[in-house]
């Protein structure tokens, strides 16, 4: 049977009444599940209007390390639906592969956020860097940087809505320049998950919306 979601084929006993089947990975990690179905579903050119759709799910919690794979692979979904020559959903397997390496609490344990290694991994993939590549290793690090300079200016403690919303504007803008790709982004990017964000920093940052 093949799995509705990630569409690999597998040889199994169980499936539901109307014939769908889930297979045991996708079971098993529900927000991969999430970011499978909805990334290559989606008509959406906006990254911001597809991550927001991740993150609505109850399986992308509000702070975990889905959100690195949520800032790659909205922004390839998006990229396929303006344009872009990919295999979506040979991309959206990549992401998952890649962030998968990705340790919990990557921003505390390497001073880094893993939403701007997100926007590097779409990069990469996409540019298909190698480690002797000029242009595209050179690229990648400078995409990464800026994402890691926008974040910090904003300043702690670690939001990851906020980092997703800023590594994605800051690549969505890249993909622009370096691959000729115009994603659509909103004028203005509203969150809603403050609420539910007890380290919210409030008006202090971009994104509040009271």
């Amino acid at each position: 049977m093949e799995c509705n979601i990630c569409g690999r084929k597998y040889k199994d006993v169980v499936r539901c009444t109307a014939g769908h089947y889930v297979c045991e990975s996708c079971s098993k990690y529900p927000d991969v599940a999430v970011i499978r179905n909805i990334c290559t579903q989606t008509k959406s050119k906006d990254p911001i209007e597809i991550a927001t759709a991740l993150m609505d799910r109850p399986a992308i919690f509000m702070h975990e390390t889905g959100h690195h794979n949520v800032v790659a692979a909205s922004l390839a979904a998006a990229y396929k639906n303006c344009g872009g020559t990919i295999d979506l959903k040979e991309v959206i397997n990549e992401v998952i592969k890649r962030g998968a390496t990705l340790p919990n609490a990557i921003c505390e344990q390497t001073g880094a956020c893993g939403g701007a290694v997100g926007a590097g991994i779409f990069y990469s993939i996409l540019a298909e860097t190698k480690i002797h590549n000029i242009d595209e290793w050179r690229e990648g690090n400078r995409l990464i940087a800026q994402c890691l300079m926008e974040i910090g200016e904003i300043g702690g403690p670690r939001c990851c809505k906020r980092s997703t919303f800023t590594a994605i504007k800051v690549a969505a803008e890249h993909a622009e320049e370096y691959f000729r790709i115009k994603m659509n982004l909103p004028e203005t990017i509203h969150c809603k998950y403050a609420g539910k964000n007890r380290d919210c920093l409030g008006t202090r940052c971009l994104y509040f919306s009271p």
